[in-house]
């Protein structure tokens, strides 16, 4: 089997051993595997992971304990829980202290031909949904989660930092319940994008405004320092970025300011997917390489890139 290995550093292999799934799992065949910010960390040595890369994909079920799934092309969530622990029992399940992370933490990703993964992880992508544009799925749930974690009143301003893939999907999040966002950046190109979204206002990081949430996802330890700077006294940020390293905060001006601070991870699949499957919810074209050309792929600074791995 083809694949991206890690072991301190990406390396193409040709000889992985295809995976075999358990009484729980299904297989699934690889066709497209996309690359997250997340991937490019782990090189960095973010989680300290060593083995097949790749958390975000789409693909065909081979083999299910669920029938009705074989022959369908599905998306699937990252996080194997062990359903017994603390975590699981109190429906935290993304949280669980054995889990599994796909391509992140103790299970081999979505880099390679096959993968297996537990099938109630797994999603059927409806009929009007390109493969194409649902390989957006799993950072799109990403920013639903934010809607899950905080209250958002009608009149409420909100800063959305950074201009990368994440925080795009974070907009169109915003952009698919109606409400207006600010979105924070610093590349005319990148923030041209944005510009394409009704909802969304744009303006370069030199922004003298106020917000009462500020949701961080610059992808920098920086990112913390500017949000803190930038939301109102009692406001709100929600962290998004992770990255290799830490940082500091001015843990005084949390206090004193009253500032509230929400880390925010995955999120749920299956509004992602019914606002994936809407006309006005727009994603730029992926741009897709071989395996063995993952250098190239890992370099590309277009919005998305990532694997064409099996033919359709």
């Amino acid at each position: 089997m083809k694949g991206i290995l890690f072991d301190k550093k990406p390396t193409y292999k040709e000889n992985l051993e295809k995976p075999i799934p358990n009484q729980n799992q299904s297989l699934i065949k690889v066709l497209i595997g996309a690359i997250c910010n997340t991937d490019k960390e782990i090189i960095k040595g973010y989680k300290d992971f060593k083995g097949i890369m790749g958390h975000e994909f789409v693909g065909i079920v081979e083999e299910s304990p669920n029938p009705e799934l074989i022959g369908k092309y599905v998306v699937g969530e990252i996080n194997e829980n062990c359903g017994n622990c603390l975590y699981c029992k109190t429906n935290r399940p993304t949280h669980c202290i054995n889990r599994k992370v796909l391509g992140i933490q103790n299970k081999n990703g979505c880099f390679s031909e096959y993968i297996t993964l537990n099938t109630n992880l797994l999603h059927v992508l409806p009929n009007n949904l390109s493969p194409y544009k649902a390989i957006y799925t799993e950072p799109f749930a990403a920013a639903f989660e934010i809607l899950s974690q905080i209250e958002i009143k009608e009149n409420t301003n909100i800063a959305i930092l950074g201009d990368g893939r994440l925080a795009y999907c974070i907009a169109q999040a915003f952009h698919s319940i109606n409400k207006e966002v600010t979105v924070i950046g610093k590349h005319d190109n990148k923030l041209n994008l944005f510009n394409k979204i009704p909802t969304v206002t744009t303006t370069k990081q030199s922004t003298n405004d106020s917000f009462e949430i500020v949701i961080e996802a610059t992808g920098s330890p920086s990112g913390i320092t500017q949000a803190i700077n930038i939301v109102r006294k009692k406001g709100t940020i929600v962290l998004k970025s992770t990255y290799a390293g830490d940082t500091t905060l001015p843990m005084t001006q949390v206090v004193v300011e009253e500032i509230t601070i929400i880390g925010s991870r995955c999120g749920p699949f299956k509004p992602a997917i019914e606002a994936l499957s809407r006309e006005d919810i727009i994603f730029p074209e992926i741009t897709l390489y071989n395996l063995k050309d993952y250098e190239s792929a890992f370099n590309n600074n277009n919005f998305k890139s990532g694997f064409l791995i099996n033919e359709f």
